[in-house]
């Protein structure tokens, strides 16, 4: 469906976006997941033609984004992460412009609008304007006015940004049902929000990929380190450092925090194949230490993000 071949931006001397590849099929929900400042605004933008590149390529069905800008324009919806609306104007009355300037039929448009208000949960809102909506449901209206032209491809810039838990809900519900028809692409900083909604997810980190799969081949591809947690009482970080270090496996043992009480918190990194929290737990037994806690952290999506940026940005 999309093939992004060596894609690369620069603005003036800064490189935004640095040799990105893609491939992604119709149907899947792509989520493009980095912190501020990784690329992926301009990645998207790139996408839908709004920026040139300032090399690759990038080829929708049998088409080169070069050659034929305005056949990929009409193939694609966008939500920037701004969506400018005309705040006076009542929500139906926008999606009727909307529907006027993308050239559906006057006998068209009321049977579209009514399909795209019950999408996107609009139905209770159609006579209200559009500045006194709430930022979940500008976000609503801006999601149905990228549907307009019902395209084949939906690209949303940072959907739930700035909305509260529950509205966050509702619009991954809305993007899951609009997912089962259409290919999705969208990014976001959130974790769990990538996590909870994409069938894909592509980890970008200064304008470089860094991981690129479902989120259950990222854990597995993230290898067998495991953080061990603990936290004991009676014990000197240099005594536990002494100890526990040598046993085999253990990369590095971390002071996490020190209390005037003498608690002592610390975790244990592992790149070993084996589970070594049962020899752990033995060395302590036999000091005189008091086990409080002792826990190993579960490989999420959030630590494997936190660890390919941490690399890069040290390689940087």
């Amino acid at each position: 469906m999309i093939h992004v071949d060596n894609l690369t931006k620069f603005y003036d001397s800064f490189c935004a976006v640095d040799g990105i590849s893609l491939d992604i099929p119709k149907g899947e929900i792509l989520g493009l997941l980095g912190p501020n400042g990784a690329g992926k605004t301009t990645t998207l933008k790139m996408l839908t033609g709004y920026f040139p590149p300032s090399s690759g390529t990038i080829a929708i069905k049998d088409y080169n984004i070069q050659d034929h800008l305005l056949k990929i324009k009409q193939m694609i919806g966008y939500l920037p992460e701004s969506s400018p609306f005309y705040k006076d104007l009542l929500v139906y009355d926008y999606l009727d412009y909307v529907a006027k300037i993308r050239g559906i039929p006057a006998d068209e448009r009321h049977t579209r609008i009514k399909y795209l208000s019950d999408l996107c949960g609009l139905s209770h809102v159609m006579h209200k304007s559009i500045g006194e909506l709430s930022k979940g449901l500008n976000q609503r209206v801006g999601l149905a006015h990228a549907m307009m032209r019902d395209p084949e491809i939906l690209i949303l810039d940072e959907p739930t940004q700035g909305l509260d838990p529950n509205q966050i809900v509702e619009i991954r519900k809305i993007i899951r049902k609009i997912g089962e028809e259409k290919t999705v692409i969208f990014s976001t900083h959130i974790l769990s929000e990538a996590e909870a909604t994409c069938d894909r997810i592509v980890i970008i980190n200064r304008g470089k990929i860094v991981a690129d799969g479902e989120t259950e081949n990222l854990k597995q591809a993230a290898g067998r380190e495991a953080a061990i947690q603990m936290t004991l009482a009676n014990a000197s970080f240099d005594a536990v450092s002494q100890t526990l270090k040598p046993i085999d496996g253990i990369e590095s043992i971390e002071k996490i925090d020190e209390t005037d009480d003498g608690r002592l918190s610390v975790k244990l990194i592992s790149r070993s194949d084996t589970d070594r929290r049962e020899e752990i737990y033995k060395m302590i037994k036999a000091m005189d230490w008091i086990l409080l806690e002792f826990y190993q952290e579960a490989k999420t999506l959030e630590t494997i993000f936190r660890d390919l940026t941490r690399q890069i940005n040290k390689e940087n």
